[in-house]
């Protein structure tokens, strides 16, 4: 069997009829449905992509050691992350790259596991579909799951979609019973930056979570949310440093390499706190305008103390309430996307410029 055959229909096909409803609206769309950054990309991280752009030659699979090191200081600097060593730092072609394949990089297959929370990014259960592993979700994983054949187990502090953190007690309880029972942790914390209303997240690789040692765990970090650098494509790894070079081993002979102007345009990104700064105050805003207006329009925020989202519901099925904004020009995610757990919710990103915030807050205002 191919391996597209294993994989369901691609989610947001299934959103496409609803966008073109919202198209349809007379004052145009208001899309809230997927995270993409709408914000220019910061001219620091542009003028350093252009000054590399005379590259002619193969860039390194293990990334520059100046890539290295501005990834590791960020860490070190910005998340506490005492112990991070430039060597155990390995760049990604985007984060959604390494969730995609890590099982099957890491060598797993039929019979083994790969666990992720039970409301979830998609691309967890697709990685191990890529690689026939079995998929299992939880709520609690120390609590609910079995240990036998578990290889893989993945975190999401901040989540998405529910914008949960998980507070260092949490995080600390995971990583002993894992490193147990043997259990390698991935740590997804692409939201990691986007706190809110005192929210905190914490790294797995801080030493309150995980002590002197980063043994049995890896933390992914994307810039594309902080940076407004999704379509550059560029993200890193850090953590174990066996896991980090049996990784780098596979990426070298597949190819997996972050270009070498991107690289260069990360190390300016990593390197400039200002324009992150200035991009979570935009985010602030828009994320208050448009709480306040779906609170009004009769919906329920649930978690959504971090990340890029609201987690929202008014008690009915997601997709009448996906239809129902469609019609008002406002596009939203279907909570279903996420595991049957989203069944009764959307998912409404804040990725969206100010005058088409105001468009949808004005729109929900009318319709309170």
């Amino acid at each position: 069997m191919s391996i597209s055959a294993r994989l369901p229909v691609f989610p947001w096909d299934r959103l496409e009829p609803y966008k073109a409803t919202a198209v349809a609206h007379s004052g145009g769309a208001v899309d809230l449905s997927v995270g993409t950054p709408v914000d220019p990309v910061p001219e620091v991280i542009r003028q350093a992509l252009t000054a590399a752009a005379d590259s002619p030659g193969y860039p390194l699979t293990y990334g520059t050691a100046v890539l290295r090191e501005a990834a590791a200081g960020y860490l070190r600097q910005w998340h506490g992350v005492t112990g991070a060593d430039p060597a155990h730092v390995l760049p990604l072609i985007g984060s959604k790259e390494l969730v995609g394949w890590l099982p099957t990089l890491l060598g797993l297959t039929a019979g083994d596991r790969v666990a992720y929370p039970r409301l979830a990014y998609p691309t967890y259960e697709i990685g191990a579909l890529v690689a026939r592993a079995e998929s299992v979700t939880y709520e609690d994983p120390v609590a609910e799951l079995d240990p036998a054949g578990l290889k893989l187990l993945w975190l999401n502090s901040p989540s998405n979609p529910t914008g949960r953190v998980l507070s260092v007690a949490e995080l600390r309880r995971i990583v002993a019973w894992a490193r147990e029972h043997g259990v390698l942790v991935a740590s997804d914390e692409c939201y990691i930056e986007l706190g809110w209303e005192g929210a905190e997240p914490v790294s797995v690789l801080h030493p309150d979570v995980c002590g002197d040692s980063h043994e049995g765990l890896i933390a992914v970090h994307s810039l594309s949310k902080r940076s407004n650098f999704a379509g550059y494509r560029g993200a890193f790894l850090a953590g174990d440093p066996a896991v980090v070079a049996d990784l780098l081993a596979v990426r070298k002979h597949t190819g997996m390499i972050v270009p070498a102007p991107v690289q260069a345009a990360m190390i300016a990104a990593l390197g400039d706190r200002a324009h992150a700064v200035e991009q979570k105050e935009r985010y602030a805003r828009r994320r208050s305008a448009l709480r306040t207006a779906f609170e009004g329009a009769g919906f329920r925020i649930e978690h959504s103390e971090a990340s890029l989202y609201l987690w929202a519901t008014r008690g009915e099925n997601c997709w009448d309430t996906v239809g129902d904004l469609a019609k008002r020009g406002i596009l939203v995610a279907p909570g279903e996307f996420y595991g049957p757990g989203g069944e009764q919710f959307v998912r409404i990103a804040f990725t969206a410029v100010d005058e088409r915030v105001a468009a949808a807050v004005a729109r929900l205002d009318d319709a309170a």
